[in-house]
């Protein structure tokens, strides 16, 4: 190479130094390029959310006015009812929606020793703000007046609670009429006064006047 090319041994060693330092150069380069095998990433697993705490109940210390009766639980719909007469605990109580009487009687603390409850449907459906009188005189629950014939004072017929067979017992209604004022209350939720009987079909002005004084909402 030196006789060749005419290089003197510094420049021929110089030369060469730079070769080996450029061929490191590019064997490096080589060697971080070349591929590699990439690691799959791990899977990240969710972190169960802890569930919410489940709603609890009304507390031991229950009475009347509170929540009472099977089934009742946050979000279902609610009737509110007044329980009254011999019972235990009288008062207003809060069920759930489709209760029957026996569970109003229930949840008031049952009837009371000796209390009549001949005439009582412990089976019928409560209807959201009605009142149920247990074993008091002349009537029972929804019931009407006391033995026909008497001249003993008639406790007012409850709209919103009597059979279409009680309200058949009134005067000048039978059972066709008596039917028209039970879907009504069905239809428009139960009666707020007296006053909205005239809005059944089949009750007059004339007819009205005779039944105000004998019903109640």
């Amino acid at each position: 190479m030196q006789t060749r090319c005419g290089l003197e041994p510094r420049a021929l060693a110089a030369l060469t130094v730079v070769l080996l330092v450029a061929a490191g150069l590019a064997g490096g380069y080589f060697w971080t390029g070349r591929p590699e095998p990439v690691r799959a990433p791990e899977i990240v697993r969710a972190v169960p959310v802890a569930a919410a705490p489940a709603t609890q109940g009304p507390g031991p210390e229950q009475g009347p006015g509170r929540e009472q009766g099977p089934g009742a639980v946050a979000g279902v719909p609610k009737v509110v009812v007044d329980v009254g007469g011999k019972v235990r605990r009288p008062g207003v109580l809060t069920l759930p929606a489709g209760s029957r009487v026996a569970d109003a009687l229930r949840a008031a603390g049952g009837a009371k020793p000796g209390a009549d409850l001949t005439g009582i449907n412990r089976a019928r459906v409560l209807m959201d703000g009605e009142q149920v009188l247990v074993g008091l005189p002349g009537m029972a629950v929804g019931g009407s007046a006391s033995g026909g014939g008497t001249d003993g004072p008639r406790t007012p017929l409850s709209l919103n609670v009597a059979t279409v067979e009680q309200l058949d017992t009134l005067p000048g209604v039978g059972p066709v009429l008596a039917q028209h004022i039970v879907d009504h209350r069905a239809e428009r939720g139960g009666f707020r006064s007296v006053a909205e009987l005239r809005e059944v079909n089949g009750i007059g002005e004339r007819r009205f006047a005779d039944l105000e004084p004998l019903v109640r909402p």
